[in-house]
């Protein structure tokens, strides 16, 4: 799983581990990113592991090690030899806030029986969506397995001190100025197109400060080295800055790990990154649940249905290029009831979404008790 996928799946496992305290729990990812989180956020309360390559030897040996009872995997990790070797070993496979958008749909078909094969291992899906249903109905999932739960990223808790964390934040780096958040940002043009914005917005409010948080930690010295190529005056949270430093910086680098929600909760304005370049977009949930005004490029196909939503109940604008967004950024940080309007907007938008953990408990449960 990913950063974004460990923290949704927060919520299925501290269920989990209360309702069954004698079952021990594996949360298996991917990355060293991935584990990180999930150490920090389970702690006891599960083992943190690497899945495997998908190699039937790989597979093989995991799962006679693991032995589990269930296998749920999120979104749409979709490994034939694990899917297989489960079926074999009759392992309940369920894919949780499952979703396949319609450019995926083309790569799995040319795919063919391989991927008509894996979904027939009897796997569970609970989607999305009606139209992520539908589209894995299309590729051979079983109907009678196929339901619609939404999205488990809508079941999170905030933490109960995250306001205060985030006073801390801004207290520290930024007293008495105006901050805008840029998270999980990535090459190709995106992090450019931020730092043209914001030498926009401090041209209009000199003492506007930009958080940037890039989406991978291999990548912090990479756009450090860019800013510095690019004469911006910045600070690295890694690191304690210079006396004098902090009020001078145009922007803070957030080189660490697991504070995003933080610098969000510090911030006026989010921006979710991702999405000026065609990577998808990441979680608008997060900043819509604090209450933030969000902005967003124009390529949110990862979770199309609810960028469609936030946009429409007018919690997220939509910014197509450093101008529009330098524009969008000025005029809401200017703007403090049209901020408190948006963020509201976000946070009844995510409240009334919540509940796909109930229907997913209610595929889970029966598979592990059977």
């Amino acid at each position: 799983m990913s950063v974004g996928e460990v923290q949704a799946s927060a919520a299925l496992v501290n269920t989990l581990r209360e309702r069954y305290p004698d079952i021990p729990i594996v949360v298996t990812t991917f990355t060293p990113t991935g584990a990180g989180r999930a150490r920090a956020l389970f702690k006891d309360r599960a083992q943190v592991r690497y899945l495997p390559f998908d190699l039937p030897g790989a597979v093989r040996r995991f799962l006679k090690k693991i032995q589990p009872r269930i296998a749920v995997i999120f979104e749409t990790e979709l490994w034939p030899n694990l899917y297989h070797e489960c079926g074999r070993r009759r392992v309940p496979l369920v894919l949780a806030s499952a979703r396949l958008s319609a450019r995926s749909v083309g790569r799995y078909r040319r795919l063919g029986a391989l991927f008509r094969e894996t979904l027939a291992q009897g796997v569970v899906i609970a989607a999305q969506g009606e139209a992520d249903a539908n589209r894995f109905r299309s590729l051979g999932s079983d109907p009678g397995n196929t339901h619609v739960t939404g999205n488990l990223k809508f079941d999170f808790s905030l933490p109960a001190d995250i306001a205060e964390r985030g006073r801390v934040m801004r207290e520290y780096y930024a007293p008495g100025r105006q901050v805008w958040v840029a998270g999980s940002t990535h090459g190709g043009g995106e992090e450019d197109a931020l730092i043209e914005a914001q030498k926009i917005v401090r041209s209009r409010i000199p003492n506007a400060l930009l958080v940037m948080a890039p989406r991978h930690p291999n990548r912090f010295g990479e756009v450090a080295a860019q800013l510095v190529s690019r004469g911006v005056r910045f600070i690295r949270r890694s690191q304690t800055p210079a006396a004098g430093a902090i009020g001078e910086a145009d922007v803070l680098l957030l080189d660490s790990l697991g504070e995003l929600l933080d610098f969000y909760a510090a911030g006026d304005v989010a921006f979710v990154g991702g999405s000026l370049v065609p990577i998808g977009g990441h979680n608008l949930l997060e900043p819509a649940a604090l209450g933030m005004p969000i902005l967003t490029g124009p390529h949110n196909f990862n979770s199309a249905e609810a960028a469609r939503r936030l946009i429409a109940s007018g919690a997220v604008q939509l910014a197509e290029n450093p101008q529009d967004l330098a524009e969008k950024v000025i005029t809401l940080l200017q703007d403090p009831e049209g901020r408190a309007r948006m963020g509201k907007q976000g946070r009844a938008f995510v409240e009334a979404n919540k509940g796909a953990l109930q229907k997913l408990l209610g595929l889970v449960i029966p598979l592990i008790e059977q």
